[in-house]
């Protein structure tokens, strides 16, 4: 056995032995989110053991009440329907008032608006959020996939190369573990692993290896039978451990740098093979630095803890409460419908009276002699009931930090508009916290992905944005020297404290002050499609106005002109006078940069062009605006 192999195996070993280690430590919040899981959909009779197995919670007797009365499912979707609304959207402002500091955040805004239209990173934050308000945590893995991208080329092989891109996932908390459970940020992590189960055929086509495929328990959901008072049955969801076969653990672990690894870590076992062993290959940090690929959001802050905490947690118990006062009086209910009957001891044959009860029209017979079966007196349902049914209802509404004010609208009903909008913005208020914890992760993802394009990015390559309702094609070319500024802000607000009504109303204001007018009190063409597209009708505008088309013409010409060095072809379908004021626009802009010989091609054949324009205006006598 060589030394490359001794050392291979104490390495592997130490990180099994690591990730054990790391599983026991973390096992206690593992069963928190199992039971959060369980109780979201719908399997609330129930615990989990110390190994982490769903057990039922069976009933004392068979004739008790155990159904479900899942309040706690409509309180998460709300505040996912909620929280959906922080979208923010991002923008880069330069390190400097530099022209070229200036030219450098615009087209890092641009980066981020194409990478948010290319990988759909509106449904990645709805999904790192249903993780972060189910378990109290989730994460976001911001990598570099040079599998992705245009393809450039093709290997010897015949495999393709492409250019690469930024690939971005979400992480739950039962793949992720820290070093020190009480760590409070990813900062204060020394060392982090990423664990996940994949099939041995994936494993063989990511990482290149045979490994041996074993049974993997994973967390899954499954439809289990319920059984309700007087054998009434039910099937509902439950979240409990599955196995998976022919599967096996990849292991990633991700070590911070220091004294002795001056650019970290980042290790690799698939099954028990050694797949990687090198330094940690993104500069995704502050000054080039070298850390995790992990962006951490969380519901609500634990003090001295690394996962947060949920507020479907805090609420299990008082629907636990919830259904057993439900059950209760649904028993106390069944009492008062059925009855009980008082019965002498052999006066009557008690098995067919159990079997068929005191039916209609039922001749039932007694020993001569003896009393006859009777009812016995019950009272009305208890307000006790309602009363407390009431206070836990009430109680898992404060705790959800929502307020049903429609349910309430009685109450509401003669107060002014202006006081009502203030109790809406109070009840968003509740939820800030969670929401500013869902925009400090996606800034903390801009930031890694203009660091990802900085670091990998060395020759010019197109990127484009998608223009909202309108569906406009933005094109623009950069490499990594256009990225100098990584100070990423929100163009707009918490998106908690300001609806589409409000926008909407700030429009019509600003139209009747005049603000949107030109000095004649008119609304030009631009003006117009972006009101439109504010108020959430671009599409309309886009399906009746020619004058858009051409515009959007002649910013991809002058796009083209940028990329290929030519002079664009005009054709007699162009409307001279809009491609003549675009091509004039895009020169007057600080695009085009003098000292650089290339852009003083380009511009000269856009002058060349738009004299072109100009001679087809004289040719056919129109008038030039």
């Amino acid at each position: 056995m060589n030394k490359r192999n001794l050392d291979e195996k104490q390495i592997v070993a130490e990180i099994l032995e690591d990730f054990e280690q790391r599983k026991v430590e973390r096992k206690p919040f593992e069963r928190q989110w199992q039971i959060n899981a369980n109780f979201v959909v719908g399997n609330q009779f129930c615990t989990v053991d110390n190994f982490g197995n769903t057990c039922s919670i069976n009933k004392d007797y068979e004739w008790q009440e155990n159904q479900v009365y899942n309040y706690l499912a409509s309180m998460y979707e709300s505040r996912l329907a909620k929280l959906a609304r922080v979208r923010p959207q991002m923008t880069v402002i330069p390190s400097t008032s530099e022209e070229k500091d200036i030219k450098s955040a615009k087209v890092s805004k641009s980066i981020l608006k194409a990478i948010e239209h290319k990988v759909n990173l509106s449904r990645i934050i709805a999904k790192a959020t249903k993780w972060s308000e189910l378990c109290g945590t989730s994460f976001y893995k911001v990598v570099w996939n040079s599998d992705s991208g245009r393809v450039i080329g093709v290997d010897d092989k015949g495999k393709e190369i492409r250019e690469g891109d930024v690939d971005i996932s979400v992480c739950p908390p039962f793949e992720i573990y820290p070093d020190n459970i009480a760590c409070e940020s990813i900062e204060d992590c020394r060392s982090i692993i990423h664990a996940r189960a994949y099939h041995i055929d994936v494993i063989k086509q990511n990482w290149g290896v045979d490994v041996k495929g074993e049974d993997i328990d994973v967390i899954s959901c499954d439809s289990i039978e319920n059984v309700s008072g007087y054998n009434y049955t039910s099937m509902s969801t439950s979240v409990i451990k599955t196995t998976k076969k022919n599967h096996a653990i990849v292991i990633e672990y991700y070590e911070r740098p220091s004294s002795k690894f001056k650019n970290g870590r980042l290790i690799i076992i698939a099954g028990e093979k050694l797949v990687y062993y090198g330094e940690l290959p993104f500069q995704n940090g502050e000054d080039k630095k070298r850390t995790f690929p992990f962006i951490r959001q969380i519901s609500q802050e634990q003090s001295n803890n690394f996962f947060g905490t949920s507020i479907v947690s805090r609420i299990i118990p008082l629907q636990r409460a919830l259904n057993a006062t439900k059950n209760r009086k649904y028993e106390f209910m069944n009492r008062i419908a059925q009855g009980i009957l008082a019965v002498e001891d052999g006066s009557v044959d008690t098995d067919s009276l159990e079997e068929d009860g005191i039916r209609p029209g039922k001749i039932l017979v007694y020993r001569q002699g003896a009393t006859p079966p009777t009812f016995m007196n019950s009272s009305g349902l208890p307000s006790d009931f309602s009363n407390e049914e009431d206070r836990i209802m009430n109680q898992m509404t404060i705790l959800s930090g929502l307020s049903d004010l429609q349910s309430a609208i009685s109450t509401y009903a003669n107060m002014s508009g202006t006081a009502l909008q203030l109790l809406i913005e109070q009840d968003d208020a509740k939820l800030t916290t969670s929401a500013e914890e869902i925009r400090s992760a996606i800034k903390n993802v801009g930031q890694q992905i203009l660091r990802l394009y900085k670091q990998f990015v060395k020759t010019k390559r197109i990127g484009r944005i998608i223009g909202g309702d309108n569906s406009e094609v933005e094109l623009f070319y950069f490499d990594s020297s256009d990225i100098s500024s990584e100070d990423i802000v929100f163009e707009t607000e918490n998106e908690l404290t300001e609806t589409v009504a409000q926008r909407r109303s700030m429009i019509f204001e600003l139209l009747n002050a005049g603000l949107l007018s030109d000095e004649n009190g008119n609304i030009n063409d631009r003006m117009r499609s972006k009101i439109l597209e504010l108020l959430g009708y671009g599409i309309w505008e886009q399906g009746q106005d020619m004058a858009t088309l051409q515009r959007n013409k002649a910013q991809k010409e002058n796009i083209e002109c940028l990329n290929n060095k030519k002079i664009p072809i005009v054709e007699d379908i162009d409307d001279h006078n809009i491609h003549i004021i675009e091509h004039t626009a895009f020169l007057l802009t600080d695009t085009l940069d003098e000292s650089n010989a290339e852009h003083r091609v380009v511009k000269e054949n856009l002058l060349k062009h738009i004299q072109e324009h100009k001679n087809k205006v004289a040719q056919n006598n129109l008038t030039l605006v």
